[in-house]
């Protein structure tokens, strides 16, 4: 064999057969070939024993015979502007997303690719998008826990269990369990963490097309240098937070008439 039907068939699904003649083959060219195919085992072994261990909260409840676990977590707690975003996914048993973890600790185009994958396969998905009049008249606390009891008694099918970030929340009929930093231990929260992670970046991304000067696009609705400059000399959005501060000791006049009233609930997903 040359070396391109040898970097081919490595590229696929090769036998032992394949894999013994390859790994006897004494040309330089063939044994480099041959040691990034046994990294790229080694690799995907290690993201594998990764993830299995991220779904010990899980496999706890599916050992009891309980199969509905939902992942809860939201987006958008600290910013200045945009909405809130909360997010709950049930996962099938005997999942595998290679590359799933806590949306921060991954890029963009990483929870993109992982959105995806998540909408393909879970079992359901729920999202709660919560306005900036809902966050200030409840405090951006209690718009959370709220809107995450919303999520989850939204899901169909109805979970037995809730698994969520940080969040002491209660729903009829369902167990909660909040775990600290559940986003990097729990596969259902990560899960949760990417859709609510990126329903919120697209939803900024459009608003930064309607409010170039706040550099949306770049902050997230965050209080980033060019943000604040923004504030200063255009005032405040409708999708700016009037509890927040600078916002709040902001002169009448500076702030817009109208606030963004509208919060979403959005069934992505269901059985």
């Amino acid at each position: 064999m040359n070396i391109v039907e040898i970097k081919k068939i490595l590229s696929q699904e090769p036998s032992q057969e394949e894999l013994t003649i390859i790994a006897s083959d004494e040309r330089l060219g063939v044994q480099k070939l041959y040691a990034a195919y046994e990294r790229k085992i080694e690799a995907a072994i290690r993201e594998k024993e990764r993830f299995d261990k991220m779904l010990t909260f899980e496999k706890e409840y599916w050992q009891q015979g309980i199969r509905n676990v939902a992942g809860v977590d939201e987006a958008g707690r600290g910013p200045l502007a945009g909405p809130l975003v909360v997010a709950s996914v049930i996962l099938p048993e005997n999942i595998f997303i290679s590359g799933l973890n806590d949306s921060k600790q991954l890029s963009a185009k990483s929870r993109e690719r992982l959105y995806d994958e998540v909408c393909q396969k879970a079992i359901s998905i729920a999202i709660n998008i919560v306005s900036v009049a809902e966050i200030d008249q409840y405090n951006i606390y209690q718009a959370t826990k709220l809107s995450m009891e919303k999520v989850v008694m939204h899901l169909n099918p109805k979970p037995a269990v809730a698994l969520i970030d940080a969040m002491p929340v209660e729903a009829k009929d369902v167990k909660t369990v909040p775990l600290i930093h559940g986003d990097a231990l729990s596969a259902s929260i990560a899960a949760a963490s990417i859709i609510a992670k990126v329903t919120r970046d697209r939803i900024m991304l459009d608003l930064d097309k309607e409010y170039p000067e706040y550099d949306f696009a770049s902050n997230k609705g965050y209080g980033s240098q060019k943000h604040m400059e923004a504030i200063k000399k255009y005032g405040a959005t409708l999708w700016h937070r009037r509890s927040y501060e600078p916002i709040k000791s902001l002169a009448a006049e500076l702030l817009s008439a109208e606030v963004d009233d509208q919060s979403q609930l959005i069934v992505l997903k269901q059985q």
